[in-house]
């Protein structure tokens, strides 16, 4: 039997220690085992060398998701068209509760992990641990190996990085609502026109489907040829009689999640800047939709509140 002394202090900052291996990683199933792993080596730990239980569970699952995204970053490259990191549907945004803010950090989207994606392991480690959860850089030193001098190099590196990349957003999130309500709208309804007002003229649309199922293989860029493909999308997607979906927090931003009966079918997540939209991120392969969970209660074919 599990000793409470063992368990209570891991189950206590089980989030936090998912939300650290997923933004590194960008894998819900490979957090989830870094998770596992990490209860494995806390469980078998020397209890004289913890003096700050949460600090060393973190390190524990930083060092593993770390060694798991050396190895992930070589899978990628053979990977059957654009990678995207796989979606988890959230609740939406409100005033966190201190602990939680404490245990979750900043919310990463979607759009947001595709960029860090370009960083190396070591920057995206420091970038996650930095400036997302607000480590000391003493701690992510311990983490990586480093002198502290070389943590601040790599962070202000990531983050000089990051910033020239990171996609612009509108902060007034009623805004992205309604620009995302009216989107989905017209998607529905096979309205392309609406759909290309709805815009930018340069938004960029990527899809994953990983070889899986059907899917661009590169990014489709403008508004008409999106639209489209968004028409396109929509139309297939409600012919299918037991199709669920609904407007969604997709990694803290507006999107859609959608079910095939209680399977998870597509992820879709937006960046709304300016009160239109500029970019689509797509998630199709079925592999990488665990984040969605199981679908709520609705009749098949018609929308879930």
């Amino acid at each position: 039997m599990t000793s409470p002394a063992l368990l209570e202090p891991f189950d206590r900052h089980r989030r936090l220690l998912f939300t650290v291996a997923y933004q590194m990683l960008g894998s819900v199933a490979d957090a989830e085992d870094v998770v596992q792993d990490t209860w494995l080596r806390w469980s078998s730990a020397d209890r004289d060398d913890v003096d700050d239980e949460r600090a060393y569970l973190v390190r524990i699952a930083s060092r593993l998701a770390l060694d798991r995204l050396q190895s992930a970053r070589s899978r990628r490259e053979t990977y059957v068209g654009p990678w995207l990191p796989e979606p988890l549907v959230t609740e939406p945004a409100a005033e966190p509760d201190p602990a939680d803010a404490a245990e979750l950090g900043e919310q990463v989207s979607l759009a947001l992990l595709v960029v860090l994606e370009t960083l190396s392991p070591a920057e995206r480690a420091v970038f996650v641990l930095r400036e997302v959860f607000g480590l000391p850089a003493a701690e992510v030193a311990r983490v990586l190996g480093r002198s502290e001098a070389a943590v601040r190099q790599l962070a202000h590196r990531a983050r000089e990085h990051v910033e020239a990349r990171q996609p612009r957003f509108d902060a007034d999130r009623g805004t992205a609502q309604e620009v995302t309500e009216r989107f989905f709208a017209a998607a529905a309804g096979g309205d392309v026109d609406a759909l290309v007002a709805a815009l930018s003229p340069g938004v960029v649309l990527t899809s994953d489907g990983g070889g899986k199922v059907t899917a661009a293989q590169r990014p489709i860029v403008g508004a008409d040829k999106v639209a489209r493909f968004i028409a396109g999308v929509a139309a297939k997607g409600l012919a299918l009689p037991n199709l669920r979906w609904t407007l969604a927090d997709v990694n803290g931003g507006p999107g859609l999640a959608a079910w095939l009966g209680t399977d998870p079918y597509l992820a879709m997540s937006l960046v709304v800047a300016d009160g239109k939209i500029e970019q689509v991120l797509v998630m199709v392969n079925p592999d990488k939709l665990a984040g969605l969970g199981p679908a709520p209660s609705a009749e098949p074919g018609q929308p879930l509140s």
